[in-house]
């Protein structure tokens, strides 16, 4: 979809942009609960928030080293699930299959890392 260059947000000048954008104040947390208003991020809430990203981090990695490595061990063809189907072994024992998993499994690494780098606490000082 292009927009045409008629349209309202073309007309408007940038430093006009930049200077509303510098005047708004931080965004706080909205609690649909309490009607809607903004409530500063308390401390359990942002320890709540560490942990759920440690752990995210920690199950990316886990997940992405087991498909890293699996797919290369004799256990990734040679186990009783697929012993009642050979077509559906020798599609699991394809390099390509090998390979698409092991590098989900370095994608998975790599999304696992980049959440624990990029990680920033939010909090709202008054």
């Amino acid at each position: 979809m292009t927009s045409s260059p008629d349209s309202p947000m073309n007309k408007v000048p940038t430093s006009a942009l930049d200077e509303k954008l510098s005047r708004e104040e931080p965004t706080e947390m909205k609690n649909p609960a309490v009607g809607g208003e903004s409530l500063p991020q308390t401390s359990i809430q942002l320890w709540l928030h560490r942990i759920l990203i440690l752990l995210l981090v920690f199950v990316c990695a886990a997940m992405g080293v087991l498909l890293l490595i699996l797919p290369w061990r004799p256990e990734w063809t040679d186990n009783h699930f697929l012993l009642g189907s050979p077509a559906l072994r020798s599609f699991i024992s394809n390099g390509f299959v090998r390979g698409l998993c092991s590098g989900l499994g370095v994608l998975d690494i790599w999304i696992g890392f980049w959440e624990a780098v990029h990680y920033h606490d939010t909090v709202q000082h008054q």
